[in-house]
């Protein structure tokens, strides 16, 4: 079963009939707001609703996380947990075709409702795992924004992020990119007062996640030792600042930041945050050690994976 929302076809045919996941109520509000409005008016409407949801899902600052990658207009984009579609249009724009895998019904269709202009982008609806052995095409990028902390909720308990990055493999084309954006466990502003984005604890991820199942986020060093875990990948990394979920900045090690740089470090929009100690003077005391990429808040990994040597 298919259905047209605008130029965006929507494929229900892995869609288990029900939506296993929902923010409640507020997701009516968004679809709602995608089906009257435009993009340029999410700015207006974010203020007047002062609501997380909202900035959340509808502020434009959410596509710098992929609007400066180099996509050309005949790429194959596989867009994994595209949500209700926060950076979906970025890439639309941008490559040749876009197809998004998204369980939720909901958030499929505000996504199509907001995008609904784009003629290159089609979403299916449903389990990853059952989506998965029916994607027809090998594809020049594959992005997980805010997807491989969940990689337990998609593969299942034994090695679950190796095996989602297998998974990946399997569908790159030749040349193709894996991206991964995603929250540093030993992130300054965990330190410094945030709680952990999923679970709402302060300190979780710090304590190494004691107390939590089905989400987990790495540090610089885990997050290597996972990819190479997974297989042969050249392996670039990025730092998302103040984080990859609104970032003004995109840092690199062959440009990280100066003293001084890092002075907007509010990045906590949906709990309260503890003020522990000048995140500032801390960043620049870390820049002076060669430490900031160890404690950027937020790290963005670009996987291309190795060819075999003959």
């Amino acid at each position: 079963m298919q259905e047209k929302i605008g130029k965006v076809t929507l494929d229900y045919t892995y869609y288990a009939g029900e939506d296993l996941y929902s923010d409640g109520p507020i997701e009516d509000e968004l679809l709602e707001t995608a089906e009257h409005c435009q993009e340029k008016d999410y700015p207006r409407i974010i203020a007047e609703k002062a609501s997380w949801p909202f900035l959340y899902h509808f502020s434009p600052i959410r596509q710098n996380i992929v609007s400066w990658i180099p996509f050309q207009g005949t790429d194959r984009v596989l867009e994994i947990g595209a949500g209700c579609g926060a950076i979906t249009g970025a890439l639309a724009r941008k490559s040749g075709q876009v197809t998004c895998v998204e369980l939720s019904k909901k958030r499929s269709q505000i996504n199509a409702w907001r995008n609904r202009e784009y003629d290159n982008l089609t979403i299916q609806v449903g389990n990853f795992l059952d989506v998965e052995p029916h994607l027809a095409d090998t594809f020049d990028y594959i992005t997980l924004i805010g997807v491989f902390e969940y990689a337990e909720s998609y593969m299942g308990k034994d090695h679950p992020a190796e095996t989602m990055l297998r998974c990946m493999a399997r569908h790159l084309a030749p040349g193709g990119k894996i991206v991964i954006a995603i929250e540093n466990r030993l992130g300054l502003k965990y330190w410094g007062g945030c709680a952990e984005d999923h679970v709402g604890k302060y300190f979780e991820g710090l304590e190494g996640y004691h107390n939590t199942t089905g989400v987990r986020t790495y540090s610089r060093k885990e997050l290597l030792e996972v990819i190479g875990r997974s297989g042969d990948f050249k392996t670039t990394f990025y730092y998302p600042y103040p984080d990859y979920k609104f970032p003004y900045s995109i840092y690199s090690d062959r440009y990280l930041p100066r003293k001084g740089e890092l002075k907007d470090n509010v990045c906590n929009f949906d709990m309260p945050k503890l003020k522990l100690f000048d995140e500032a003077r801390v960043f620049d005391t870390l820049i002076d050690n060669g430490l900031f990429p160890e404690f950027s808040n937020s790290l963005l990994v670009m996987l291309e994976k190795e060819e075999a040597k003959a």
